[in-house]
């Protein structure tokens, strides 16, 4: 079976990766899938930094607006999906450009889950409780002991992935770093070409500040707010997200507007730095500044000339 080929458009935030998405769809007659972990859930616009809908008007964009805030979505539900919106509008001869921010999903997507087992709350907790009264070095010692190859790759601070590397050890037998290894090697349906935006990071900081202090003048507090009166808890995962979070202190009483928007977008900024390591780690991406759309559009069309699809 021959490989469905994508344009991957991913990039930190506040970068530029729509606007770039529709004009690349809209000059080649192909179509948007999401790959941001938040645009999927409906209600929220503002602080998701959504497509509007005149933008969607202008390409036609998948797994947007799919699950409410309450429902369950993760890496693999949107690798699951994503397949088959991708196979449905390779059919049609369409390109296809995945575009987004959340490197976990879109590498879901082109290689797949590893093959770890399920969370065991009974055994995190044990390593959490360890953690919490012995230090995250007693852990990191632990893990040095069972599993000497995960440790030498993971950063002795970083408590989250040394837990995990200890869970799935305990329960397999086998070091997270051989399943790692393994599923590196796995087949992708696709043939790819990957494009990054890069923004100076202070050009980028004052981006994702001007952003941030539209999002407020747009309406984002009513749209929080309207989440709370549908009945959405607090607590809910997306709810918890980077600017949700921030709003429904500031609703609480516990600073005011100006301190929300400034906490938004120091966070955001954390975010974004962020992102830039995880995609910085895949040297297949081709990196341009947002501006260099000739330079973009010209390897965009050799790619898809390449694969039949103008």
């Amino acid at each position: 079976m021959s490989k469905i080929p994508l344009v991957i458009i991913n990039a930190p935030t506040a970068t530029g990766k729509t606007s770039l998405a529709i004009m690349l769809a809209r000059k080649f007659g192909g179509e948007i899938v999401n790959a941001d972990s938040m645009q999927v859930y409906r209600h929220m616009d503002i602080g998701t930094a959504k497509p509007t809908k005149e933008q969607r008007r202008e390409a036609p964009h998948h797994l947007i607006d799919v699950v409410d805030p309450d429902e369950e979505f993760n890496a693999a539900l949107y690798a699951e999906t994503a397949r088959a919106v991708i196979g449905e509008i390779n059919e049609r001869k369409k390109p296809v450009f995945v575009a987004g921010g959340t490197g976990l999903y879109i590498r879901a997507l082109t290689k797949g889950i590893i093959d770890t087992p399920a969370v065991d709350e009974k055994i995190r907790n044990h390593y959490k409780k360890l953690g919490e009264t012995r230090g995250k070095n007693y852990l990191f010692e632990l893990l040095k002991e069972k599993d000497p190859a995960a440790a030498f790759r993971i950063n002795p601070n970083d408590a989250v992935r040394v837990i995990r590397a200890l869970e799935v050890f305990d329960q397999t037998g086998e070091s997270i770093t051989s399943k790692q290894i393994r599923h590196a090697f796995s087949s992708t349906p696709y043939r790819t070409l990957k494009i990054g935006l890069r923004v100076e990071r202070e050009i980028l900081k004052a981006r994702i500040a001007a952003r941030t202090k539209e999002m407020i003048a747009a309406g984002f507090v009513d749209e929080v707010r309207g989440l709370l009166q549908r009945g959405y808890s607090q607590k809910l995962k997306p709810m918890q997200s980077l600017g949700y979070r921030q709003i429904i202190r500031y609703l609480a009483g516990d600073y005011d507007l100006k301190q929300a928007e400034l906490l938004i977008a120091r966070d955001t900024w954390h975010y974004a730095k962020r992102q830039m390591t995880w995609f910085a780690a895949d040297k297949s991406i081709q990196w341009f500044a947002p501006d260099n759309e000739p330079k973009i559009e010209a390897e965009v069309k050799n790619f898809l000339q390449e694969n039949d699809l103008i």
